[in-house]
This record gives C-alpha cells, structure tokens and sequence, in this order.
C-alpha cells in the first residue's frame, strides 16, 4: 500500500478521465491520494472531488504562487473550512522565489497565517519552498518558537540544511518524481539523512512525473517508482518503503482514516 500525500486532481490536465486516473491509482497499489488546495476560492471544487472519491482527501490553503490574491482570507476562514471531514490538511502555503510570482513580502504573510491555522487545528502544513531555503528555516524556526504546529516539505528540493531545519522542528520531508531524475544524487543524498519516521513520498500530480515517464503527464499511480528509487537509495526493500512512507502518511495526517 502506498499514499500519494500530494497531487492536483482537481487541474484541468485530469478533468476528461479522473475515474480511470483514480482506477490506475488503486491498480498500482496507491490506497489513498491527498488533492492539494491551491486557492482558497477554488476549494469547492477540491472539495466535490474529495467526497465523489472515498480514496481522495483534501487540504484547504492558497499557493505562494497566489498569495497576494487571497491575503484577505483570515485564518478563521482556514480553520472553519478545515472542520470539514475529507479535508486532512492545510496548504499549500510556502514561498517560492524561483518563479516570485507574488511579491515576497505577501507569500511570507500568508505562510503564516497558514502556520497560525495549522497550530490552531493540528492538521499538517504542506508547505511549498522552492529557492527559498534561508527564508523558510528563519519562519519554521520563528513559528516553533511560538507554539509547535506540525508541517512537511513537499516535493523537496532544497538544500541539506533545510532538510536538517526541518526535521529538527518536528517536521516531515516529502519526495516527488524530482528523486529518480538522473541528475538528483544530491538529492538522493538528502534523502538518506532524513530519519525513517519522517520520509513521505508524493506525485505533485500533474507534474514532475518520476522516471520512466519523465516529460508525460504525472498521475497518482506513478508515486509507486519514486518509492521504488527511494527504497533502492536507502537500502530497502520496495515493501519497507511502503510500509514506512504509508505509516508516516496517517501519523502527520492523522485525520485522514484508512479506506
């Protein structure tokens, strides 16, 4: 059994054959799939599929990407959306200094208040961080400092430092397809420090597809061959892989239950 803790089911690259993409899933041996909020305002249609899906679940946040759109959300908002059975998480929330979509200034203001949100519910932050790896580990370790909330980095690509920031904070580490590309050793290298108990692994679906379906469409199944090369990078079997990654999926997101 295994979970991708992060895809976008609700993107239009899936909308012709969502039933079939989530058939494959199961087919692969893919349980249970988390759908991630991108837009608060668009989160009635992550919603509608998390509850026509029993295997999909859901999360409630803005992307950095559009942070400055949706900064009039109050943190009441997140946590009164997030009461919602299907929903498990909050996020994405992050900051993202690769494309500076949004100004700087309002991708930290909404990470925090994601990080408020997620403190006051207990569910996990995913967090997004992408060039941003000084900026980040100074807001995780300001936002400790004011009460623990729990987190993971999703689709990690950062450097060893944040990794080590965040697992430090009490926070899990995520990898997407990006690990089985041939130029990712460094990245492969990250992965073997992060401790057992804290490994995820992801799609970010529609994106990021793993080898050997790089440069294609990304879809939940093929979380199963980043599981694969994370199993073979640390020395494992493929079974203890999906063992640990799938416990380590419904401790952080322990509202999520097991269908």
């Amino acid at each position: 059994m295994l979970i991708d803790t992060h895809c976008h089911l609700d993107f239009p690259d899936f909308e012709a054959e969502r039933d079939a993409i989530v058939a494959r899933a199961h087919a692969a041996g893919v349980r249970q799939m988390i759908t991630i909020s991108t837009r608060v305002r668009r989160f009635p249609a992550i919603l509608a599929i998390a509850e026509k899906y029993p295997s999909v679940f859901c999360s409630v946040g803005t992307h950095p990407h559009n942070a400055d759109e949706e900064l009039d959300i109050p943190v009441s908002e997140l946590v009164a959306l997030s009461r919602h059975p299907r929903v498990v998480a909050i996020g994405e929330a992050g900051l993202d200094y690769y494309y500076d979509n949004a100004p700087r200034d309002a991708q930290a203001a909404g990470l925090r208040n994601h990080i408020a949100a997620a403190r006051e519910t207990g569910l996990p932050l995913v967090i997004h961080s992408r060039s941003a790896d000084e900026d980040m580990a100074a807001i995780l370790t300001e936002e400790t400092g004011k009460g623990a909330f729990p987190f993971l980095l999703h689709c990690f690509s950062s450097g060893p430092e944040l990794a080590r920031t965040g697992v430090a904070l009490g926070g899990y580490v995520s990898f997407s397809g990006i690990l089985t590309f041939p130029k990712s050793e460094e990245l492969r290298e990250i992965a073997k420090t992060v401790p057992l108990e804290r490994l995820l692994v992801e799609t970010d679906a529609p994106y990021l597809a793993p080898k050997p379906f790089r440069g294609k469409r990304n879809e939940p199944a093929y979380v199963a061959h980043t599981a694969a090369v994370l199993a073979d990078t640390l020395g494992l079997s493929a079974e203890e892989i999906a063992r640990i990654t799938t416990e380590n999926a419904f401790r952080i997101f322990s509202k999520m239950p097991r269908v």
